[in-house]
């Protein structure tokens, strides 16, 4: 599977040091992943800014991000964003119905204390699993429920 990102300035600056992953700049509308035809599965944006899921909501692709998430919604692919802003203002929370009921997946990442983590990197990892399962990839990121 193919994976891309496209990250904010700063974010790029620890993606350099730390990451072997193809990734584009905010500003380079015109890359591949931009355009329907390219054939993207699935787009994750997390976290997801207030500004970003606002813009989103009202078809406004002024960056790559937005431009990405505006073709994943016309071409019916599965789009998930995780809000990160808290608390949620009525706005956002009408922002995230529309989206919701144009099929994006709204999934803010919320402490599950069911979970029984332990650490930082415990929820993190029960974020990301959970944000994969609703995306359908497999991984084996947190302990799963269990009623034994």
């Amino acid at each position: 599977m193919d994976k891309h990102l496209v990250v904010s300035d700063h974010a790029k600056v620890v993606l350099d040091k730390e990451m072997d992953l193809k990734h584009y700049k905010n500003s380079d509308i015109g890359a591949s992943i931009a355009s329907g035809s390219y054939g993207a599965d699935i787009m994750m944006i997390t976290p997801c800014s207030m500004n970003t899921l606002a813009k989103i909501a009202c078809g406004i692709a002024d960056d790559l991000i937005t431009r990405a998430a505006s073709v994943m919604i016309k071409e019916n692919k599965t789009l998930l964003l995780a809000p990160r802003e808290m608390p949620f203002s009525a706005i956002a929370l009408e922002n995230m119905l529309k989206l919701s009921r144009l099929g994006v997946i709204i999934a803010p990442p919320v402490a599950a204390y069911y979970a029984e983590t332990k650490s930082i990197d415990e929820m993190e990892n029960f974020f990301i699993g959970k944000w994969f399962d609703l995306v359908n990839i497999e991984h084996n990121l947190y302990k799963r429920w269990s009623s034994e």
